[in-house]
This record gives C-alpha cells, structure tokens and sequence, in this order.
C-alpha cells in the first residue's frame, strides 16, 4: 500500500475518506520518535477573530495525553495553511475535555465576506457512510436483516450477488467496481451537473464492469457498496433513505442541520457555503489529471478563480455520499455514533470490533470497519470518517479515550498540489493537540516534498 501522503493524492476515486491517516503510522513505526514539546499557553487565550470558545460542563483539565488547547496557535496554523492551499473558507471544531473551540477562515463565498461558522452547511460527502452504516446496523440489531445475508437477498443483477454478504458491503470487501471511477460520471457533472441520477442507473454503470476481485479477499473503497447498502435500508425498512435517516438518526439525535435532500434538489440550506475547485469533477472523483504549472501560476497570481460546484446535484453520491450537514451536527453525530448512542451494547461493540486493516502486510496501520475508520497511534485510537466531492472537503473523528471530537471542513476540495485540503489541516490540528504528534519530525516532511 501507497503512504499516506501518495494516497492522499490518487484519493481512489472516493467521496472521500481521510484516507492518508497510514502515513503516521508508517513514519511513527519507521521510528520518527520525536514527540512535540507542550504549549505553554492554555485554553483561556482570548479568541481571535473568527473564533469562538465554549467551556463545556463538567469538564475536566483532560487527558494527559492532550496538551494545553492554544485556541490562538490553532487560528494561526489555519490562517497560515489555508492561504498556502488557496482555501477560500475552512473551519476547525474541536471538543476535548478543556471545553470547545472554533475557528474559522475566509469567507463561504468568493468575493463577499461572509465568515463560515458552526452552522453553515456544506456537502458532508462520504461522511454519509457512517450513517448508512449506522442504520444496517439498527436493522440487524431488529432481527429485520442479518449481516451474514447475501445481497442476493435483497438486489437483484449484482456481480457475485449470491457470494457477496451485508458485512462485505459495509467492509469495502465485495470486490465490486467502483462507479465513480467512471469517466461518465464526472463528465456529466461538468457538463449536465443538474442531472438526477438513480440508484438503478448507478449500479448499473458499476455492474458493466467485471468484479475487481473474489469477495471477501481484499479491501477497496468502492461507493457502488454503498449505493447496495442505501437500498437494502430502503426495502427492508419501508421507507426512503432520506426518511430512514430523518426517523432513526437525525430527529433522536437532534441533529436539526442535517438532512439527505430529494435526489432533485440541488440546493442547499441557509446558511451554506459555497464550494469550489480547480478544474474538472476528475479532480474530485479519480484525483487526474494534476494541474498544469500554467493553471497553478494563474490560480497563484490570482488570475484564474477555483470553478463553483455548489448547484452540482448529488443524487450521484446517494447512500455513499449524499448529506448535507454542519460542523456541529457532525461533531454530535460521530461522538454519539463513538460512544454508543446509536447502537445497543451488542451491537455497539460488533461495530466497535469490526475495523480490519486495508492493507493485510499492515497490521498495525489504518483500518476500515462497518462504515468507519480506524487509527491508532502510541497509546491514542481515534474512530472517523472523512469526506470529499466536488467543492468540498471534511473529515470527523471522536478519540473516547481522551473524549476529543474534532470536525474539518473546507470548501476547496484539492489544493494546487493535489492536498485533501480538510485532511492537511486535521493532521495539523492532531500536532498541535495531542503529546504524541501523529506527525513525523518536520525534516521527515520536507524529505517527503
């Protein structure tokens, strides 16, 4: 398997996952033992502009694990990472035991001023899968499903259909093609982008391939898994997958800023930001072609803008990537999902349990489970999710040991050097948190460059 910092350029054609998480590892085991040094400043610095800090009750001076949160080091790392990746808007969330802390940069729309906060909605992409996941789970849990049963059971017409399980879907094991690797898929975006797409057109773009491999033998991120996993929701519950998701997560939840639109609806709610890229969907769906030194010139001097793809529809993306959420509804939705609010205790730990390494010769690097990600590092393991789609990167997380919930967004999908935007920030963010940096020492990083 690639490092992270090369997958975090191919992206394997994703709504996407913070996928790049393996380098850490990788450097940590290949003995990058430098651990940063604590800040001395604390969580009480005064907030800079586009910032904002809530203590939370009953918090604690946290983990030892963390360091001291320096609210005005985390507005600096971000006003300085995001003018280098030309972001137009970001916006970092972040819950630990000291209590919360957002910050935010630039603006939701280009040439106004319009700071991006909390409760702007952005495109949450593949962080979708958690909650299709989520709700597979809750049917298994009713004895509705079993996730042993074949998706011959339920679709009809897929590859290995009789071979291939429910746990195989939500594993990224089923060997099925992904369709959003098909060319058709990102040249209607930029040419028809308010197409509405079915589920059944969908799969059938992903069926007119043969299966990568035998199910249930290798990993590979595939979307179609989820397109199968949204229907299964859809014929065994009764009811739409927007309405599934309204019934079972949202409303319990709280989750007020949270919604899967109807697959004709290609607007998103008030407050929203726009989302933008340089170039063709490609970039977003296979991570090709790279921009030319011209376009990184142009765009660098300020001549050439990023595209705007906020009216693209998503009924392309469907259970693998069609929500619209908040800062705040996701960082509640994974720490509820982490923590056990979702699922019974049963089933929690199943879920809990199911993560498995990507790459077998790997053990000890990044795992995918049921809908999740997995990563450990030293004596930390943090449970997320990420996303990208045309206009819009993101990733989420929550870390139970040391009750740490952080949420990224940017509206730039792709930096000019081919960087998840969302994802070079987490990272960053990870750095300046926690004792034991997931980040290798900063010599180990320019020798990557």
């Amino acid at each position: 398997m690639r490092t992270l910092i090369e997958r975090s350029q191919s992206r394997r054609g994703r709504l996407h996952v913070a996928s790049f998480l393996v380098v850490v590892v990788a450097l940590l085991i290949g003995g990058c033992s430098t651990v940063p040094t604590p800040s001395t400043q604390n969580a009480s610095t005064p907030s800079s502009p586009g910032t904002s800090e809530t203590p939370r009750p009953g918090s604690t001076a946290g983990s030892s694990a963390l360091k001291r949160i320096d609210q005005a080091a985390l507005q600096t790392m971000l006003d300085k990472t995001a003018k280098e990746l030309l972001i137009p808007g970001a916006i970092i969330l972040l819950r630990t035991p000291q209590g919360e802390v957002t910050v935010s940069y630039g603006t939701t729309l280009l040439g106004a001023k319009s700071p991006p906060r909390a409760e702007t909605h952005f495109r949450a992409a593949s962080n979708t899968k958690t909650m299709t996941a989520a709700i597979i789970m809750q049917l298994a849990q009713e004895n509705k499903l079993s996730l042993d049963d074949p998706v011959s059971k339920y679709v009809s017409g897929v590859p290995n259909g009789d071979h291939i399980t429910i746990a195989e879907l939500l594993e990224m094991r089923s060997g099925l093609y992904n369709y959003t690797n098909a060319a058709v898929i990102w040249e209607t975006m930029d040419r028809h982008p308010a197409k509405v797409w079915s589920p059944a057109e969908l799969l059938a773009i992903a069926f007119a391939h043969p299966p990568n491999f035998l199910p249930g033998t290798a990993f590979e991120y595939s979307n179609t898994n989820y397109v199968l996993l949204g229907l299964i929701v859809e014929r065994v519950g009764g009811k739409p997958l927007a309405q599934a998701m309204q019934d079972r997560l949202f409303g319990p939840l709280r989750l007020q800023n949270t919604l899967l639109p109807a697959s004709n609806v290609n607007t998103i709610p008030d407050p929203y930001s726009h989302g933008y890229m340089y170039g063709s969907a490609s970039v977003a769906m296979v991570g090709t072609p790279p921009y030319s030194p011209q376009v990184q010139e142009a765009a660098r001097a300020g001549t050439l803008l990023p595209r705007d793809y906020t009216g693209l529809n998503h009924s392309f993306a469907a259970g693998a990537g069609g929500v619209i959420s908040t800062a705040n509804d996701l960082a509640t939705w994974i720490q509820a999902l982490v923590a056990g609010r979702v699922l019974n205790a049963a089933y929690q730990r199943h879920w809990l349990d199911s993560p498995q390494p990507e790459d077998p010769n790997k053990p000890d690097g990044q795992q995918y489970g049921y809908g999740i990600d997995k990563l450990r590092w030293g004596p930390n393991t943090i449970y997320f999710h990420g996303g990208e789609t045309a206009g819009y990167n993101s990733f989420m997380g929550f870390d139970p040991g040391n009750q740490v919930t952080l949420v990224v967004w940017t509206n730039l999908t792709v930096s000019l050097d081919e960087k998840q935007t969302a994802n070079a920030l987490m990272l960053k963010v990870l750095d300046q948190i926690y004792v034991l940096s997931p980040l290798p020492p900063l010599q180990s990083l320019k020798r990557e460059k």
